[in-house]
């Protein structure tokens, strides 16, 4: 993420129905809902689909970015954490879930973060900013 080009953080090639900009964004989002609902019964997950995605194509400047990247990194490091810690049943219902355990919460965010991390390697590839 740190090489991705600025110029091109916000570019949808043609064919992608989204920018690297809007996937980094829909992954902190998202990774930031499963990890908040996997600890915090009081975690309201933001409207679908629309809450999930920002407004716009490309992030308003270059900090917007760089601030994305690190709550992203902060929130997985922050899963890892809780999935790890000894005291925490991976099996047990999560008392404010629908039967959720923190174990499908952690695969499907491991799931899904796979899924994007591809996409956005793709999209280097496509604007021709291959690393």
């Amino acid at each position: 993420m740190k090489d991705f080009p600025v110029e091109l953080r916000g570019k949808r090639p043609k064919g992608a129905k989204h920018s690297a900009w809007e996937v980094l964004e829909h992954s902190r989002i998202a990774q930031g809902d499963i990890l908040e609902f996997s600890r915090n019964a009081k975690h309201v997950s933001p409207e679908w689909p629309g809450g999930y995605w920002p407004a716009t194509a490309a992030p308003p400047d270059e900090k917007a970015w760089e601030k994305s990247v690190r709550a992203f990194r902060r929130d997985r490091k922050a899963m890892c954490k809780w999935v790890a810690d000894e005291t925490k049943d991976l099996f047990a219902k999560i008392p404010h879930g629908e039967g959720q355990t923190l174990l499908r919460e952690a695969l499907l965010l491991a799931d899904h973060n796979a899924y994007h991390l591809g996409e956005l390697v793709l999209l280097r590839r496509l604007l021709g900013a291959s690393a």
